[in-house]
């Protein structure tokens, strides 16, 4: 009788876990970062733009690609991976689904916020965007970057505008060469990865909740009329005897005159 090495196969089950469930926390990392800077670059040209929300912009862009990276050479090491489990590279495929969506979000929002800052220049804060918009940049970036005060972490430098256009348009060309060089090392199809697991489920909040409440009391009886269909009930009527009442008066004028 054969023997069969099970703590072989055990090793090799925890430590693919413990890499999918590492992928796992930089991608919620990275979405977390990633939907900051869209934040802050919501501000950009308005009146809360500063030399301060530039920085905040730049720090939280090294930040998600210092993470963009790690998650890159995590998950192409794994999915390239001809001994990965199938139910793992599922998951793992998930990940790359998000993590590849997260990174063309970050490359949207970096050129947005290169264009707009060569339209609204802080050197003339006149031509910003009077939105009536106040402060809450700062802690929504100190939550993403796991700093407890973004305004002491790093004070802001008087040159940091004209640095940020200098090193941005490289910036954006990295994430461009990087989600070029994943669709090369890495042939997973978006259309046929499918989520699921309650992670990816669509919870229903306390409004659709009741609102598919009322919806099946409204079919459990058919001869219920709701209230705003009475009320179209009622001013068809008015309108038909409006009309019917001048119909005949013109008529009468007709034959009377």
């Amino acid at each position: 009788m054969p023997l069969v090495n099970n703590k072989v196969g055990d090793d090799c089950t925890v430590g693919t876990d413990k890499a999918l469930a590492d992928g796992k926390a930089l991608v919620d990392s990275l979405i977390k970062v990633v939907a900051c800077y869209r934040h802050l670059a919501s501000c950009v040209g308005s009146c809360t733009d500063s030399l301060q929300l530039r920085d905040e912009l730049r720090q939280t862009r090294e930040k998600a690609q210092n993470l963009a990276v790690s998650i890159c050479r995590h998950l192409t090491s794994h999915l390239r991976d001809k001994s990965l489990p199938e139910e793992q590279r599922r998951e793992m495929e998930l990940l790359w689904v998000a993590f590849s969506s997260s990174l063309e979000l970050l490359h949207v929002d970096m050129c947005k916020v290169f264009s707009m800052g060569d339209i609204f220049s802080l050197a003339n804060s006149a031509s910003l965007v009077q939105t009536g918009l106040q402060g809450g940049g700062s802690e929504v970036a100190a939550r993403a970057l796991s700093l407890p005060d973004l305004n002491q972490a790093q004070a802001p430098e008087a040159g940091l505008e004209s640095q940020e256009r200098s090193t941005m348009e490289q910036e954006i060309s990295q994430i461009d060469h990087m989600i070029d060089d994943m669709e090369m090392k890495v042939n997973v199809l978006r259309w046929m990865v499918e989520p699921h697991g309650p992670q990816y489920a669509d919870p229903l909040s306390s409004t659709d909740s009741a609102s598919l409440a009322l919806l099946s009391v409204d079919e459990e009886q058919p001869g219920h009329q709701p209230q705003s269909q009475h009320s179209h009930m009622v001013v068809f009527v008015v309108l038909f005897a409006v009309v019917l009442v001048a119909t005949t008066l013109s008529v009468c004028v007709v034959f009377f005159s």
